[in-house]
């Protein structure tokens, strides 16, 4: 199996997301948020979610002593995982050195982000730091085989880490539609792949020679939100996306929310329509049967006169034409929108988030998220829904949110 697709190195992607004007990368969870990582753990995270930070302010920030601080900052610096920063701009007095402020030592390591969709694959080499270094995107075979994923996945990884040092590399994040146990690694089911209850971690890890971790796609996207995106600072908040699928993920105390079993925030499987429209679950009646890409194609011939272009082209030429005043594809529009409207007051009665955002490429379709659809959810929901905000990413952020995931994951075993 082949892959071909565009790639190119990036020194300096951080224009791919949002800016939010916050340096470091992570959530900025503050010392009230109750922590069972150890001390030193807890000193790393902070550091590299403030970007730089001096000692004194790095106790503060953790309501712990300086005399706690300093013997385990010493240890992460005289292990290369933190390094002192001269803070030149800074004002002082005196004419000794500039203030000495903490960062994390980038260049120590570097993680790998993967997101698998229907169509295409897109990877991201991000630092420690969270700056990405290199990216790379694919389509994908037409095989549904395990066994082939993990092939092209391994190809789409060499080109990702050409004149890169392999040796840094110290983990890898995977996400992919469907019902991912994150726990335990295990694909239970997964609308792109054949087989259930599959390893799928453990395979990736063999295959690939570091530890990676799995998770369903919309947490990738939650994990960019949470670790680069507006709700670095939100304690919680919900993150509904629409791709081949209709994603939520949900964040409470900082962290994500993915249920008992890890099966949780299926909202594209929650009914709105008895004995309705198919979905590829192989139920009816689920939201993403009317929301989805899926189910936009699906209308889409009557709109187009049954002159479907390529896969691939389908959504941007009903979109063309809805924004060129035709009735019918602006009614197909219209329709997901209202549905999806049902589905932000669920998740508004649900949860009582402090914030959705609408997140994803797929935003750009804006006649889901007009106003009048937005102005169906108040009357939908038993008291002032959240508010709700849109994030028009590109599809990089998948793979960024994977890369999240895997610095969280591989945090621990660094530190060890």
């Amino acid at each position: 199996m082949g892959l071909d697709g565009p790639s190119n190195r990036i020194a300096a992607a951080a224009t791919q997301l949002p800016a939010t004007g916050l340096p470091g990368c992570g959530p900025l969870r503050g010392a009230h948020v109750a922590s069972v990582a150890p001390l030193k753990q807890r000193i790393y995270e902070a550091v590299r979610s403030a970007g730089h930070i001096s000692r004194a302010s790095l106790a503060k920030a953790l309501e712990v002593s300086p005399g706690s601080v300093t013997p385990l900052v010493s240890d992460l610096l005289s292990g290369g995982l933190l390094r002192e920063v001269e803070e030149e701009d800074a004002p002082h007095s005196g004419r000794g050195r500039p203030p000495v402020t903490l960062g994390v030592a980038a260049d120590r390591g570097t993680v790998i982000g993967l997101k698998v969709s229907d169509h295409d694959y897109s990877a991201a080499l991000v630092d420690l730091a969270g700056q990405p270094v290199a990216q790379v995107g694919a389509p994908r075979g037409a095989g549904r085989s395990v066994s082939g994923l993990l092939d092209e996945i391994a190809q789409l990884v060499d080109r990702l880490l050409e004149g890169q040092d392999r040796d840094r590399l110290i983990g890898a994040g995977l996400g992919l539609p469907g019902m991912i146990d994150h726990a335990s690694g295990r694909m239970r089911w997964s609308p792109i792949l054949a087989g259930r209850d599959v390893d799928l971690a453990g395979m990736a890890t063999e295959r690939l020679g570091v530890p990676v971790t799995v998770d369903n796609d919309a947490n990738l996207l939650t994990m960019a939100e949470l670790w680069f995106g507006r709700g670095r600072e939100l304690s919680d908040f919900a993150v509904v996306t629409i791709e081949f699928g209709v994603g939520l993920g949900l964040v409470v105390d900082h962290a994500p929310y993915r249920g008992a079993h890890g099966h949780g925030m299926e909202l594209g499987h929650t009914k709105v329509q008895l004995d309705g429209a198919l979905c590829r679950c192989g139920q009816r009646g689920c939201l993403e049967a009317y929301v989805a890409d899926f189910a936009l194609v699906r209308e889409a011939a009557v709109a187009l006169d049954g002159e479907l272009p390529p896969r691939g082209q389908v959504l941007e030429a009903l979109f063309a034409q809805a924004k060129d005043g035709n009735e019918a594809a602006r009614a197909i529009f219209d329709r997901a929108g209202r549905y999806l409207a049902l589905g932000l007051a669920n998740v508004a009665n649900l949860f009582d988030p402090r914030r959705i955002i609408l997140s994803g490429s797929r935003m750009r379709y804006d006649f889901l998220y007009a106003e009048e659809m937005l102005a169906e959810v108040p009357g939908l929901t038993l008291n002032d829904p959240p508010p709700i905000e849109v994030n028009a990413w590109d599809d990089l952020v998948w793979a960024r949110g994977a890369a999240a995931m895997a610095l969280a994951d591989a945090t621990p075993r660094l530190l060890a």
